[in-house]
């Protein structure tokens, strides 16, 4: 959940203060988009996964402080709950073999972490939401020592005046419950893509992923599962929505501004409207005074941006020489099944961004963005087995929608990359089989509870032995 912090005791000053840095850093991030200061740089891609530490019986281990100690790599970094943790792959740019040193650095840093977490009679599983979870893993006892997680929990209790978080979710069956703090947002892990764009073309390439958000939950679905009830096909989405529920504005005429959300329109000319939103209508939850690092690095901007988790979001970087980029954060997707799905999944969504950002005419104007958000929506719910409205109005299956238009579209969108031409007949072609036999991760689990019965350790555990061997989903025997 983003950079640690010093602190996690604030008073109302530190409020005041942090806001009003908040507001000089918007402003010069304002002065920046106007004089063009951010680097003309796109087409650069990276990504990071979040994955759970797990037993030999497949249930949650609380391992990743001793985890992280004798793995020792930077790229790998704790997540909120102790049996959690985050990996981290170089950005590249979109070009040649691209896909493939992705693959092949995830796969040698997964490995890595597998050899350490064998070390611990443990393992590393990459899923949405692990089978084997119950409510009370998710206590406050088992939330990493980081200032950071400490101080969301007890900002957004007081914000919710210390009422629970109350969790409904109707999907295959009913689940409702209520949970004490903020730990029900460690029950979900995700597959997180990031892609560098310049500012005159983040518009259109935000809109785009808007737009992406339905297909890509649906064809990576792989959370059916919470507490042993069957929910949605990619329960991640209500679950963390819901986990981190709280209203957003200051003022008494605010609108409610949910930190979890899908958004509440597209960006029309700039997505500075984004930070601009920010600082309007999102109270600030970490009111840390990071006035010592140079007002150039956009501190005050960077953390606050980071404690509202849209499911597509802007972020600010800096190159090696210092100079300001854009990126676009795409967090629909959750993590997992195989390390070949997850590249796949990475190569279809590199390709639509690249090609639905230029389409003419604009996303924007064929799909309603009440209509966008719908689809989303009904994605996570039903999966492959969705009907959405498309860019051309019409009402269809969405894994029609996936194969007569959008995998064709990814395929002209890679090319126009000159990504190799046999990376994108392999990774396009695991979309294409998952697709065409409706067999996503979410799937999987659910036709082996079908067949072998209501046992989430034999799933786990069966799951967990399909994952080290490497082959994608679709292919995986129940």
């Amino acid at each position: 959940m983003g950079q640690e912090i010093a602190r996690s005791q604030f008073s109302p000053e530190d409020f005041q203060q942090f806001r009003e840095r908040l507001g000089q850093e918007t402003a010069l991030l304002a002065e920046w988009f106007r004089e063009d200061r951010l680097a003309p740089i796109s087409g650069v891609g990276g990504f990071e996964i979040e994955a759970w530490l797990v037993d030999r019986q497949g249930r949650p281990a609380p391992l990743n402080r001793v985890f992280l100690e004798q793995l020792a790599d930077p790229l790998v970094v704790p997540e909120l709950s102790v049996f959690n943790i985050e990996l981290n792959t170089p950005p590249l740019p979109l070009c040649g073999d691209a896909l493939r040193r992705m693959h092949a650095n995830l796969d040698a840093l997964w490995q890595r972490c597998q050899q350490a977490a064998s070390g611990l009679d443990a393992a590393v599983a990459l899923i949405g939401i692990l089978p084997t979870l119950r409510d009370r893993d998710l206590s406050l006892d088992h939330m990493s020592e980081r200032a950071r997680y400490q101080a969301i929990n007890e900002q957004i209790l007081a914000r919710r005046r210390g009422q629970p978080m109350t969790l409904a979710i109707h999907g295959v069956e009913t689940l409702r419950l209520t949970h004490a703090d903020v730990m029900l947002e460690a029950a979900t892990t995700s597959f997180q893509t990031h892609l560098q764009i310049t500012v005159q073309e983040a518009p259109a390439f935000f809109n785009a992923a808007l737009v992406l958000a339905a297909p890509m939950v649906a064809v990576a679905a792989n959370s059916p599962l919470l507490f042993g009830k069957a929910l949605w096909e990619e329960t991640r989405i209500p679950l963390f929505e819901q986990g981190v529920a709280l209203a957003g504005g200051d003022r008494a005429d605010d609108p409610v501004y949910p930190r979890v959300t899908f958004g509440h329109g597209y960006v029309r000319d700039s997505v500075l409207e984004l930070f601009s939103e920010n600082l309007r209508h999102y109270p600030p939850l970490l009111p840390v005074d990071l006035s010592a690092e140079p007002v150039e690095q956009l501190p005050h901007l960077r953390l606050h941006n980071g404690t509202i988790w849209r499911w597509n979001r802007p972020l600010i970087g800096f190159e090696a020489d210092g100079t300001p980029h854009l990126r676009i954060e795409h967090r629909v997707m959750p993590a997992g099944p195989s390390l070949p799905d997850t590249m796949a999944n990475a190569a279809l969504y590199y390709g639509l961004v690249h090609e639905l950002a230029r389409l003419t005419p604009a996303v924007a104007t064929v799909l309603e963005f009440g209509q966008c958000r719908a689809n989303f929506y009904a994605a996570a719910r039903d999966g492959l087995r969705a009907e959405i409205v498309g860019l051309n109005g019409r009402r269809w299956p969405i894994r029609q929608w996936l194969l007569e238009e959008l995998t064709p579209l990814a395929r002209r969108g890679l090319q126009r990359l000159d990504i190799d031409a046999a990376d994108i007949s392999d990774y396009l072609g695991v979309i294409a089989a998952r697709v065409e036999t409706g067999r996503t991760g979410a799937d999987w689990q659910r036709r082996f509870l079908a067949r072998h019965g209501p046992d989430l350790k034999a799933l786990t555990v069966a799951y967990l032995e399909q994952q080290r061997r490497g082959r994608p989903v679709h292919e995986w025997p129940v």
